[in-house]
């Protein structure tokens, strides 16, 4: 299962919403990668990895793919993939959808989104794709994506028997 996480108010959110992971960045790397990656994120992709899931990022924001993996790699993460805001113009230009979303994860094979925003998941019902919602003040946001991955998980693993 390949599984997008949008980056802020989700993954990167405000500290007097969401606790922080502690940091392991050096005091340098600090200034350049300031954003404060949200308490619970490195045991959940340690948990999604554990069960087989491909982790990407999938962010509308400006930051750049390399910046991005950077930014998680001296957290201790590792993803497969970074949807950013210029790669999901380039490939959505290539798809004749009526109504552009903000997010398409089904053009890049994914399966389930996570992200803070509703409007995300209206555009997934309209648009026949999968989004968990988790607010950045909502204290059991992990066990809400691993709820939302076993349920996703489960129709396939039907199949299989």
């Amino acid at each position: 299962m390949r599984i997008s996480f949008d980056l802020d108010d989700t993954l990167v959110c405000p500290t007097r919403l969401a606790p922080a992971e502690p940091s392991r960045l050096r005091r340098i790397f600090r200034r350049w990668l300031s954003d404060a990656l949200r308490r619970g994120t490195r045991t959940l992709m340690r948990e999604l990895r554990r069960r087989g899931c491909s982790i990407w990022i999938y962010t509308t924001s400006g930051r750049t793919p390399i910046r991005i993996r950077i930014w998680l790699y001296l957290h201790g993460i590792h993803v497969d993939g970074v949807v950013n805001s210029e790669r999901h113009r380039e490939e959505l230009s290539d798809h004749n959808l009526s109504h552009v979303p903000s997010k398409y994860p089904p053009a890049f094979g994914i399966n389930l989104h996570v992200d803070d925003s509703e409007g995300v998941r209206m555009e997934g019902e309209e648009h026949g794709f999968h989004v968990v919602v988790v607010r950045p003040d909502d204290e059991h946001w992990t066990q809400k994506v691993l709820d939302a991955v076993h349920r996703r998980h489960s129709p396939e693993l039907a199949l299989q028997k």
